[in-house]
């Protein structure tokens, strides 16, 4: 069995808030027992409410940010066991690509200048070979050459995502953290950089750890998927399976919930009624109890664990998982039983995508 890129471990994160002159310390719970793997050439899907601990899994991945407990295996090593030398070494193969590529991206320095960096930082090329492989980094991502000269504040923000994109290719990872990396765009935008990035996966063989709070659009990128609530993993299997048979209640109102328009980005999430349980004050069931129409007094004081739901790589965290009414299905009769919404924001990312690739 081939060795999976990435695995994580029962993966704990809290973050302190300080305290106050009449209030002593807290601590939020924002990342609890959470595993999952990817393998290589995959893209894995993490969806979930703002605030779920995504982007904090992200980060954690990569230490950016330190696990408080579990283990993240990279390529047969624990990252977080790793000496700040070691870790330094195996950071050029994990990347990152922020939401926001205007604030990611130093306005004070050229393009060219952006992606040189990390080359000559890495020591993968030397003198006139370097702003060869910047060429082609911007060719790779769609611009060109000349733009090298040119300050990230001169390009749209389709094309500052661009350029975020080659920044991480530049030490030619095998891992890069999407996070949120489309959801500030539009939708045609949107279309040409997933275009972009699963034709990277194919001709690079990366492996994507994908953040989102856009069912639409792990669905349409996405191998696998993890459904997160409350920083826990509710759900995970593959895309197919999650999104055409979703068996943890949470999921299924995720994907039955009308999307409404913030901004450019749509909030699948924000019509569910009720609110998560604090971080502060984690309860002892299932965390979803209290917004969930199927809840009993056994929910709310045993909180379940992952186990496999009808295949063998379809997990749910329920306890009513086999009692649940059948939901979905395949192709387009697993579409059918979606909002509205959620469909005409399937049709357009597929029409977006179908006019980028002519």
């Amino acid at each position: 069995m081939t060795r999976s890129l990435l695995e994580v471990k029962n993966l704990n994160k809290s973050f302190g808030d300080g305290g106050g002159l009449f209030r002593r310390a807290r601590r939020a719970s924002v990342v609890t027992d959470v595993s999952f793997r990817i393998d290589r050439g995959e893209i894995y899907g993490l969806v979930g409410e703002s605030g779920s601990g995504k982007s904090t899994i992200g980060r954690t991945v990569l230490r950016l940010l330190e696990a408080d407990r579990g283990e993240v295996w990279f390529d047969g090593q624990d990252v977080t066991t790793l000496s700040q030398t070691d870790l330094r070494r195996l950071r050029r193969r994990m990347q990152i690509i922020f939401q926001d590529p205007f604030s990611s991206l130093d306005p004070r320095v050229r393009v060219g200048d952006v992606l040189a960096q990390p080359i000559r930082l890495h020591r993968l090329r030397e003198g006139a070979a370097v702003d060869k492989r910047v060429d082609e980094l911007l060719e790779t991502t769609g611009l060109a050459p000349r733009h090298k000269s040119r300050y990230p504040h001169e390009f749209s923000g389709g094309q500052r995502q661009r350029i975020a994109i080659a920044r991480a290719l530049a030490v030619e990872p095998d891992l890069i953290v999407c996070d949120e990396a489309v959801s500030a765009l539009d939708v045609s935008i949107q279309a040409q950089i997933l275009n972009l990035l699963s034709r990277l996966r194919d001709d690079l063989g990366m492996s994507y750890l994908f953040i989102s709070h856009d069912m639409a659009v792990v669905q349409h990128i996405s191998d696998r998927v993890g459904v997160l609530y409350a920083g826990r993993l509710v759900e995970t299997g593959k895309v197919a399976d999650v999104f055409g048979a979703a068996a943890h209640p949470y999921t299924r109102m995720l994907l039955a919930a009308t999307p409404r328009l913030s901004g450019r980005s749509l909030d699948t999430a924000q019509t569910i009624a009720g609110d998560p349980p604090s971080p502060f004050n984690p309860v002892d069931g299932c965390a979803f109890a209290s917004r969930c129409a199927f809840a009993t007094d056994k929910c709310k004081v045993d909180a379940p664990a992952l186990t496999t739901f009808s295949r063998g790589d379809h997990h749910a965290a329920c306890w009513h998982t086999e009692d649940l009414a059948p939901f979905g299905g395949t192709g387009a009769a697993s579409e059918a039983r979606m909002s509205p919404a959620f469909q005409r924001r399937m049709a357009l990312l597929r029409r977006a995508q179908a006019e980028t690739a002519t």
